[in-house]
């Protein structure tokens, strides 16, 4: 296991309350595990916790099969973090903001043209990255947590302020690393991107794992067996359901696809969303 998550709990000093409640949860190499909620559900936290960020967790942590309160620096060498927002040097060029991240670690590093041309950014624009558009400093902030090609790479919402297309791009990057075994803790609230790149997920509401399964699992568990057709009457359109959990209408079912001009058919398949809804009864406002 890359990480090992057992009764984590935490409480910002001053505070009466826990954010995070006996979190248990495992991931391995080469997934890519969701961990979704709405705004406030100490996703964030969580993420903080297990990059050492903030101290004075309860239970016990092990990442790389080490307890996490005895890691040393050499840890950040293994570990990438894109965090929600950008954090760089507005002032200093892309490649300039790369070339200096790249000195904190004490492992080879990728080549910032590299990463730039990855994430189809400009290579040797003289701009600083204030003059950037948010989507750009996204990307780059991206790519600043891959310059140590970290074996575990934590991301927090990474398809933020993207247009559709990078987003695609972004989703590409994801799979290419999981598929080259890199772990990959995802926080987020977008559940079409949890559902297509994700393994598992943990449902996370008011700093509680309310179930962790894969998507498919989740949606097969809660999946309805309604069937709605669309059909021609005639000159008419015509719209009718069908609970195929019973024979009587499997048959009525069948006589009408038989016998009628369909024009469509649809399943009523639950999304992730839908799931998430059904198991913790928030959405994700």
């Amino acid at each position: 296991m890359i990480i090992e998550a057992e009764g984590l709990g935490y409480t910002y000093p001053g505070q009466p309350d826990p954010v995070i409640r006996s979190l248990d949860f495992q991931i391995e190499a080469g997934e890519v595990f969701g961990f979704l909620g709405p705004n406030g559900s100490g996703k964030t936290t969580t993420q903080k916790l297990l990059t050492r960020i903030l101290p004075g967790y309860r239970g016990k942590v092990s990442i790389f099969g080490q307890d996490l309160r005895g890691q040393s620096a050499a840890f950040y060498n293994r570990v990438g973090v894109c965090f929600e927002f950008p954090n760089l040097y507005e002032k200093l060029t892309a490649e300039e903001n790369l070339g200096f991240y790249a000195e904190f670690f004490d492992v080879a590093t990728e080549e910032p043209r590299n990463v730039l041309e990855r994430l189809d950014l400009p290579v040797g624009d003289r701009r600083p990255v204030s003059k950037w558009s948010k989507g750009m400093k996204m990307r780059l902030s991206l790519g600043r947590s891959l310059l140590n090609r970290p074996p575990l790479w934590f991301l927090d919402e990474p398809t933020t302020g993207q247009d559709p297309a990078h987003a695609v791009l972004i989703r590409q990057l994801i799979r290419e690393k999981a598929e080259l075994g890199t772990s990959i803790f995802l926080t987020t609230h977008n559940m079409t991107v949890a559902d297509e790149l994700c393994d598992r997920v943990a449902f996370l509401v008011d700093g509680e794992i309310r179930v962790l399964d894969a998507p498919r699992d989740l949606k097969l568990a809660h999946r309805s067996q309604l069937a709605r057709v669309e059909y021609r009457n005639d000159s008419e359109r015509v719209t009718r359901d069908f609970d195929l959990a019973t024979q009587a209408e499997k048959n009525a079912f069948a006589e009408l696809v038989r016998t009628r001009e369909i024009e469509t058919i649809h399943t009523q398949e639950p999304t992730l969303e839908d799931v998430f809804l059904r198991v913790t009864g928030r959405d994700l406002a």
